[in-house]
Order: C-alpha cells, then sequence, then structure tokens
C-alpha cells in the first residue's frame, strides 16, 4: 500500500494559476469574472482549483477577510437527470449552517432558493405557474441565487466553482449563462471547469462555452499536459527521491504528460518495478484487482451508485457492518474511495469510477442498479434536501437496469420532483422519455398512476416555460385529439386555455382568443372558482396587449371579483395592473391610476418584485399617456428604486421606462444614463423595449445611421408580433426615420404597414395617433416637393392621402387625452403645410399644446417649422427671434439634429439668432445627413431645373445666406455677374424670392 499517489507539491500551472488569482482579485474590487478552465481527464483541473483554495486561505484581503470559496461537483448521470447538482453541492453547506446571507434576503428570495434548498424558510407567496406572465419561476430562482452571491460577497468576494460541467443537466447549463451574463458590480468569481476530451461535436456544453467565451468579462484557461521536467519534478516529490532517468522516460512516453495517468502507472507497477500497464483503464482495474474481494463488491456497488453512504452500500452489496467496515476502510487506504462530508463515498477520480463501472458484466450491472433503486425507494419521503436528486436516481437506476416499468413511473415521479424545483429542462426531458416508454409498458395508466393525456400536459407545459413553444403546441393538440369534449367538457376547455396561451406565444393572436373565447363558452355557469378565473384573466390581458381595452375591462372585472373573494392577492395585483392600464386608455385616468397605485401595495406586500416593477412602469406610462408628464418621470424612478437588480430582467424594464419617461420630459441625460448598454443578454419583449428606445434617442441626437441599426435589430420580431405597443413604435420610428434620409417613399410604406396592423386588431388610439402624425408629415413632405418640381398629379395624390391620415388622426383625439390633442394640432399644422398656406398660428397652437403637458422636444421642433413659416413670409425679425427660442430648447435637450436644422434654417435666411452658439457654423459637408448627398443633387442624383454647374455652384452659396456680393468674391465673378445668375436661378426653380429659392434647395437637396 502506497502512502500517497499524488504530489504534495504543487507542480507547474504558474501562468494558469495567476490567472485565477487574477480574476478573484479584480472581482474583489467589484469586477466580476468568469473563467472558463478545461483540459483533458486527468491533467489537474481539480487539483489547481484545489491550489487556488489554499492560497486564497492564506491570503487575506487588505481588510482581513478571506475570500469565499464554494465549490461545487457534478454528477455524471445515465438516464436519469440530477437537477443544479453542482449549484446544490455548493450551496448545502450554507443552508446548514444558516449562514446569515440567507436572512438578509427579501422574503421572496427566500422562497426562490427555498424550492431546490428545503432547509430553507419558505415564507413567500406563490402562485400557479400557469398563470404567470413575464420571467419563469426559474429565471426567478437564478435572480435570487444571484442576489444570494451578492449577499455574500459583500464582507469578501466569492468564488463560485461548478467542476465537470461536461456532465452538467440543462438546468445547471442555464443557470451558467445566466450568471455570466447578468453579473455587473457584485464581488464575485465564476469559475468552470470541464473535460476537453469530453467535447464531442454534439456535445450540449459546446454551444454554452462558445457563447460564454465572447463575454467581455470572460477567461478561457486551458490545462495542458506536464512537460518533462515537470513530470519529474512530481515524481521526486511522489518518491521521496529523484526518478531514475530510464523511469522518468518511460512514464512520461507512457502518461504523454498526463499527471493521474502517471500516477496511476506508478502505483500499478510498484514505483516503476513492474510491467507497466498498456492504458489508464489497465492501470485502474490493476489497483481494483488488488482488493479484497469484499473491497471490490463495494467497489463495484460505488461504481453503480456514483455515491453511496454505508447503509446504501450495505443494501446492495449485501454485507453486515463489520464486514463493510474492513472493505470501506481498505478502498480508502488504496486511494480508491474517498469519504465526502455528507458521510458518502465515491471514487478518488471519477476516471476510476468509469473504468470499473464499463468492466462489470451486464447482468451483474443491471442487478446493482435495481437493488440501489429499490433502497433509495424506501428512503422516499425522509425529511431531507435530496428529494430532487433521489428521486433522479431511482429514474436512472430503473433506466440503466431495463427495468420499463418501474422506470416509466420513477420517471414520473422525477420530472414531478424536477418541476418542482424548476427544472424545467429536466423535466422537459424525463416526460419525453417517459412518453416513450408509454406504449411498451402493459397496463401503463395503472404503472404511471395517470392517464396518457394527464403525461401529454405535464410534457407540454414543461416545453412551454422552457419556451420550446412549437413541441408544447404539438403535445397540446395530441392531448385534444385523445380527450373526448363532449364527456369531458371542462377538462377539454382547460386543455384549450393552455392551447390559447401557446398559440398566443407563437403570434397568432387572433386564434389565439377565439381558442380561449372557445374554451369558456364549454365550461358549466357554476365553474367561478376553476378554470373559468384563469381564462378571463389571460384574456383580460391579452385583449388590452391587442388595444381592445373595453373588453379587457369586461373580463377582467369578472376575474378581479373571483380573485379578491377568494383571497389571491397576487392574482388581485396582476388583474388590477391590467384594469388600471385599458381604463386609463379608455380616459377613466384617475380610476385607472387609482387601480395602478393599488397594485403597486398589493405586490410590495408581497414582495413579488416582478409584479411590483411591472406595476410602476405600467403607472408611469399610462401617467405619461395622460399627459402628466412629470409625474411619470417621478414614479417610473420610485420603481427603479423599489426593484432590486438582482431582478435584472424587471429592473432593466423599469430603468428603460425611466429612460423613456426621462426623454419625452426633455431630460435626456437621465435618459442615456437609464440605457443600460447590455443588450446582448436580452430577449423578447425586453430587448425590443431597449432597441426602440435607443432608436429614438438616436434620432433626437440626428444620428441617422445608429437609429437605423437599431430598428434594423428588431426588424423581424416586430414582422412576427401582435402587439399594438411595439408595432406603433417602430412604424412611427421608421417613418421618422425614412423622413429623414429622404426616403418619401420609404416613410409611406412604414407608416401604411403599421397603421394595417394597428388597426386589423385595434382600437389602441395612443398608438394610431402617434403613428396617423407621422404620416402627415410624410405626405406634406411630398406636396411640397409636388410643388417645387410643378408635378400637380403628385401633389393631388399627397393632400388626398393627407386627408384621409387627418381625419383618422381627428377620430383618434376624440377618444384620447392630452397627448393625442397635441399630435392633433401638430397634425393640423402639417395639414397647412400640405396644403401649401401659411402655418405659423397652426404651429403656435401645436407648441403650446406640448408645452401644456411638459414635452419640451416636440416644442422645440414646432418653434423651429414656426421660424420657417416666418421666413417665407419675410418676416425676418419675427423669424430670427422664433429660430433663437428654437435653438436654446434645442440646445437645452442636447438635440444636435436639431441644432443643426435651426443653424441651417439661419444661415440659408440670414437670421441673426445672436451670440457664437447662434452662429450658422457648420458649413460644406459638416451637415450632411444619412440619406443626403455631396454632389448637390437630389435624392435620386438627378437635377430636376437643369442648372448649369455656374449656377448650382452660387445656389450653394445662396442656399447658406451669401449676397450677391459674397458671392462673386467667392466665385471670382462681378457683383453685377452673380445678379444675373441668381435671377436665373429663381425663374428655374419658379419662386420669387432668395428665401424661398434657398428653402427650394434644403428641400430638395439641391445644395
Amino acid at each position: 500500500m502506497r502512502s500517497r499517489l499524488t504530489s504534495s507539491h504543487f507542480v507547474g500551472r504558474v501562468g494558469e494559476l495567476a490567472e485565477l488569482q487574477l480574476a478573484v482579485r479584480e472581482a474583489s474590487a467589484g469586477r466580476p469574472g468568469l473563467v472558463l478552465l478545461g483540459g483533458d481527464s486527468g491533467v489537474g483541473k481539480t487539483r489547481l482549483v484545489g491550489e487556488l483554495e489554499q492560497r486564497l486561505a492564506a491570503e487575506a484581503s487588505g481588510e482581513g477577510a478571506v475570500p469565499m470559496l464554494l465549490r461545487g461537483d457534478t454528477v455524471e448521470q445515465a438516464d436519469g437527470e440530477l437537477p443544479y447538482a453542482p449549484l446544490l453541492s455548493a450551496l448545502r453547506s450554507l443552508v446548514r449552517e444558516r449562514h446569515p446571507a440567507f436572512a438578509a434576503l427579501g422574503a421572496g428570495s427566500r422562497s426562490q432558493l427555498a424550492t431546490i434548498l428545503p432547509g430553507l424558510e419558505d415564507d413567500g407567496p406563490r402562485r400557479p405557474r400557469e398563470e404567470r406572465a413575464g420571467t419563469t419561476d426559474q429565471v426567478r430562482l437564478f435572480e435570487a441565487a444571484l442576489e444570494l452571491l451578492d449577499r455574500l460577497s459583500e464582507p469578501a468576494p466569492v468564488v463560485l466553482i461548478l467542476e465537470d460541467m461536461h456532465w452538467a443537466d440543462r438546468s445547471t447549463r442555464t443557470f451558467a449563462a445566466f450568471l455570466a451574463r447578468s453579473m455587473r458590480q457584485e464581488r464575485v468569481c465564476f469559475v468552470l471547469t470541464y473535460r476537453t476530451d469530453e467535447l464531442h461535436r454534439r456535445h450540449p456544453l459546446r454551444p454554452l462555452l462558445s457563447e460564454l467565451e465572447r463575454l467581455e468579462r470572460a477567461r478561457r484557461v486551458e490545462l495542458e499536459p506536464f512537460d518533462r521536467d515537470e513530470l519529474g519534478e512530481a515524481l521526486t516529490d511522489i518518491l521521496g527521491a529523484q526518478p531514475d532517468g530510464a523511469l522518468l522516460d518511460r512514464l512520461f512516453t507512457r502518461s504523454e504528460g498526463n499527471p493521474l495517468y502517471t500516477e496511476e502507472l506508478l502505483a500499478a507497477g510498484l514505483d516503476g518495478r513492474g510491467a507497466a500497464p498498456q492504458s489508464l483503464r489497465d492501470a485502474f482495474l490493476v489497483r481494483i484487482e488488488r482488493l479484497a474481494p469484499d473491497a471490490q463488491r463495494v467497489a463495484r456497488a460505488v461504481a453503480v451508485a456514483r455515491a453511496a453512504d454505508e447503509q446504501a452500500l450495505s443494501a446492495t452489496t449485501g454485507l453486515d457492518h463489520d464486514p463493510l467496515q474492513a472493505a470501506l476502510r481498505e478502498t480508502v487506504a488504496e486511494q480508491v474511495l474517498i469519504a465526502g462530508d455528507d458521510e458518502r463515498f465515491c471514487f478518488r477520480h471519477a476516471l476510476l469510477r468509469e473504468a470499473l463501472y464499463d468492466d462489470l458484466l451486464p447482468g451483474e450491472r443491471g442487478e446493482l442498479h435495481i437493488a440501489l433503486a429499490r433502497h433509495l425507494e424506501l428512503q422516499c419521503g425522509a425529511d431531507d434536501d435530496r428529494e430532487s436528486e433521489r428521486a433522479s436516481a431511482i429514474a436512472g437506476h430503473y433506466a440503466a437496469a431495463g427495468d420499463q416499468p418501474n422506470a416509466l413511473r420513477s420517471m414520473i415521479a422525477a420530472a414531478r420532483a424536477a418541476d418542482k424545483v424548476v427544472a424545467y429542462g429536466e423535466a422537459a426531458d424525463l416526460t419525453e422519455r417517459a412518453l416513450e416508454l408509454w406504449p411498451r409498458v402493459q397496463d401503463a395508466e395503472v404503472v404511471a398512476g395517470l392517464d396518457h393525456v394527464q403525461l401529454l400536459v405535464m410534457a407540454a407545459e414543461a416545453h412551454r416555460v422552457m419556451d420550446d413553444r412549437a413541441r408544447s403546441v404539438v403535445l397540446i393538440n395530441e392531448a385534444l385529439r385523445e380527450l373526448d369534449p363532449d364527456g369531458e367538457p371542462s377538462r377539454y376547455a382547460e386543455l384549450l386555455a393552455r392551447q390559447a396561451r401557446m398559440v398566443w406565444v407563437l403570434n397568432r393572436g387572433s386564434e389565439a382568443l377565439e381558442i380561449a373565447e372557445r374554451a369558456l363558452r364549454m365550461l358549466p355557469a357554476e365553474d367561478t372558482d376553476g378554470v373559468r378565473p384563469r381564462i378571463l384573466a389571460w384574456l383580460a390581458r391579452t385583449r388590452f396587449l391587442r388595444g381592445r381595452f373595453r373588453e379587457s375591462v369586461s373580463d377582467g372585472e369578472a376575474a378581479l371579483e373571483i380573485a379578491v373573494r377568494v383571497g389571491d392577492h397576487i392574482a388581485e395585483a396582476e388583474l388590477l395592473n391590467t384594469l388600471g392600464m385599458a381604463r386609463v386608455a379608455l380616459g377613466e385616468v384617475d380610476r385607472g391610476v387609482e387601480s395602478l397605485r393599488r397594485a403597486v401595495e398589493l405586490s410590495r406586500a408581497a414582495e413579488d418584485f416582478d409584479s411590483l416593477g411591472t406595476a410602476y412602469a405600467n403607472l408611469a406610462d399610462m401617467l405619461s399617456v395622460a399627459g402628466r408628464t412629470a409625474e411619470s418621470v417621478r414614479v417610473a424612478l420610485e420603481g427603479v428604486a423599489a426593484t432590486p437588480r438582482h431582478h435584472q430582467r424587471t429592473h432593466d424594464w423599469v430603468r428603460l421606462t425611466v429612460a423613456e419617461m426621462a426623454f419625452e420630459s426633455g431630460d435626456w441625460k437621465l435618459a442615456r444614463e437609464s440605457m443600460v448598454a447590455e443588450p446582448a443578454r436580452d430577449t423578447g419583449t425586453l430587448f425590443i423595449f431597449r432597441q426602440v428606445r435607443a432608436a429614438s434617442h438616436a434620432l433626437g441626437m440626428g444620428d441617422e445611421a445608429e437609429a437605423a441599426a437599431y430598428l434594423e435589430s428588431v426588424a423581424d420580431l416586430i414582422a412576427v408580433t401582435a402587439e399594438p405597443q411595439w408595432i406603433g413604435v417602430y412604424g412611427a420610428l421608421l417613418g421618422e426615420l425614412r423622413i429623414r434620409q429622404r426616403d418619401l417613399a420609404g416613410a409611406q410604406r412604414a407608416v401604411q404597414d403599421a397603421l394595417d396592423r394597428l388597426e386589423l386588431c385595434t382600437d389602441d388610439v395612443m398608438r394610431i395617433a402617434r403613428v396617423t402624425v407621422v404620416g402627415i408629415q410624410v405626405e406634406a413632405d411630398r406636396a411640397q416637393r409636388a410643388r417645387d418640381l410643378g408635378v400637380p398629379a403628385d401633389r393631388r395624390d399627397a393632400l388626398a392621402r393627407a386627408r384621409i391620415h387627418f381625419q383618422r388622426l381627428e377620430a383618434a383625439a376624440q377618444e384620447g387625452g392630452p397627448v393625442e390633442s397635441a399630435r392633433l394640432a401638430t397634425g393640423r399644422a402639417e395639414m397647412a403645410r400640405a396644403r401649401g398656406r401659411d402655418a405659423q398660428k397652426e404651429w403656435v397652437k401645436a407648441a403650446k399644446a406640448w408645452e401644456a403637458i411638459h414635452r419640451p422636444y416636440p416644442v422645440a421642433i414646432a418653434r423651429l417649422a414656426q421660424a420657417e413659416c416666418q421666413v417665407l413670409a419675410g418676416d425676418r425679425p419675427a423669424a430670427a427671434e422664433t429660430a433663437s427660442d428654437a435653438l436654446a430648447r434645442a440646445q437645452a435637450l442636447g438635440s444636435l439634429w436639431l441644432i443643426r436644422e435651426t443653424q441651417a434654417l439661419a444661415e440659408r435666411a440670414r437670421l441673426d439668432l445672436g451670440g457664437p452658439d447662434g452662429a450658422a457654423a457648420e458649413r460644406d459637408g459638416e451637415r450632411t445627413g444619412a440619406g443626403q448627398t455631396v454632389n448637390g443633387r437630389g435624392e435620386d442624383g438627378a437635377d430636376p431645373f437643369g442648372l448649369t454647374p455656374r449656377e448650382r455652384q452660387v445656389l450653394d452659396l445662396l442656399a447658406e445666406g451669401a449676397t450677391n456680393r459674397q458671392i462673386g468674391a467667392a466665385l471670382f465673378m462681378a457683383e453685377k455677374t452673380a445678379s444675373v445668375h441668381v435671377s436665373r436661378i429663381l425663374a428655374k426653380l419658379n419662386v420669387s424670392s432668395r428665401t424661398q429659392a434657398a428653402a427650394v434647395a434644403h428641400r430638395l437637396h439641391l445644395a
């Protein structure tokens, strides 16, 4: 027997260890890091992590606090799934010692963690998963884990190490992706280890590693085998003397520098004095064969169990206490098995277990699997934190033994256990396996304890919450085909309700509503506490999202009555949220705001931070809709303060709400600060929200290229969504962008596409009005262009289209609030422009309407438009005063686009805006925007007026406000010659003044 097999001296790995230590130091400074530590089997990953742990214990931080190291091992599973194995392994000790960080968590976070850590007190409210909107429970669990890590890292940095990720279950991989993407300022270093030689081309860890490698904070560390000198250093420590050259060469050649293989070769070859095995597997088996028969029997049982306590080993080997103790002592002494902190025995290295397991005869292996499964079943119901692990192990053992009836029964039990700990990926996989087994098992319903429809629904629900929507719909459809609607109407209606929710997320909105309504019709009238209230609540929310506010209120009030009667405060808060928004949209502002504030109170009392953030965001949005702009900003900021940043999706949503409200209120600095610049981790509606907010800000600043990129990034998502809130804002922004790019046909298409989709599915006047006013602007531009070019047919067409838009805008304003009234005022001014009339008075009214609801950006735009009208009317002093006001407003906002437009007007009209900030400083190509050309031609590259090259040079200077004398000096011609050129230009452009010529040149981009 050897006293030890491994070197007590840490050999090599200096650079790799330094990388890990650097990552920990950066985490200590509030820069969380991710380390992907890979290497072949036996190359020393675990030893490196162990060395890091020792170094951390020896090196206290500046405040004397030792970094906390949490280390969890992944368990290899053959057929069963063990959800969150390494995370549970890392956190269990903290639960047992009742770490104070748990007490610092909110009740909601403790409740979420209690789903996987039963030792925690679960004092938070819970609700049926099918009722939830937004983030799933799995995301809530991950957010709670992130909050816990942040709490733990307050006194000292935390190093969380999840080992052997090549065996990780789907939920653990999902958690790793979440944590890596979500860490921001937590003092956490996250380390994942894995075997590189296990990662075949289709291994599920490969895409995760590819994704994580792209993160800015990620480090990838690959361990290489020892070189000859390093191997010699290790052998010297193990042997107590320097090995001779022949032994070193032989071991280095055979092991190729792999430390574990070297150790096993050394042990099997009697310190090199014997025939060495030809492979690592042979080396392992040589050591097993040297054990006594009882010790070998114990080792084989552990190879099947992976980890087992004495009770399990006695049940599977048949050994009594004394022989078992002796066998265990021998396996530990020979460094085959080690005893864990949880009183279970496992192999010193997983490779040794794998070699012995593969060497078992099929019958021997099956018997051990069945014996272990039966023993574990006897432990079911024990009050500990291993219920999910035990259920998974039972299913795995029966499946590995080929016992199909018991495998079916236990897989369903394991799926339920996985669902309970929100390991939905594992639940989906287990139910799919159970569905495969079903036709092979006689009397499957009796064995499984449920019918085939119930199993289909279990599988569909697991896939639904994993966002595998297509598979979920297939499974529900199959369940509906197997069920008799006449014989079991209530059950059939419940399945229809599930189908409606699944069809909705596939963006088949109308179909989803029809299915849900059919489900309601099938339910008996007395079903007031069962399926009906859930369908009504879902319909209320869905109808609101589709802009059907009156129907939303009707369904919502019916569901709210039931929720209040049964005391379901979580459902009550969600319904008040929906009803509040719908009522504000219908003009019942005070009543709607009251409902939303009540939703805030209920969510805060329940510590349901997702609902709380949603309520705050909706309340701020509806206050903005009601024209209470300043109040909307205050409420949104309250929401940010009330929503913990660990609930990141909700927190980010509220921050983006702040960005939106601040932009509307004119605080563009706050809007920029609230735009969290981490869109890579966003999906779905949060991604859309972030990108449209960024596009809106880019347009305000005048960066058309950036705005175009943001809008393009969500084009595919907008194309399939059924929600007016996204269709409307996207259509309006795209229309504005195309106008800036002088692509009037493209702007026309953007507006029409949005209106076609909105009017098909909504009576949402808020979004209709926003898009429609852009539509009038497009037609006003088209009409003006037609007049400039002398094309009456185009002018008549544009004016007819503008009238249709205006009628729609008037109807929307009648049903809308102050924001829609302000849009109507803008629409009237644009209609006057479309008709070619002086619109000064209309723009004054528009500016006042926007100022009344504290929206400075449209006020500034209206003031600039008013100044343009004054220029055309020949009132330059008034134009200068109005343009100066517009410039001051634009500068206060920081709108570079509006500043440039105002200065351009001042240049071509020769307005004195006063002071250096008002000077027309930008010339030449500095004002060229997206879609413009620098060759002095129109948007199609042609000159429609037949100007000569010399006249074009004159027009360039004229458009900048140059006098005849300045034109002559710049182009080396007499002042009289310059005057002749100007007269010819006025005639060709069919205008009567230099100011009008400059305006035409600006509109058609001739200069």
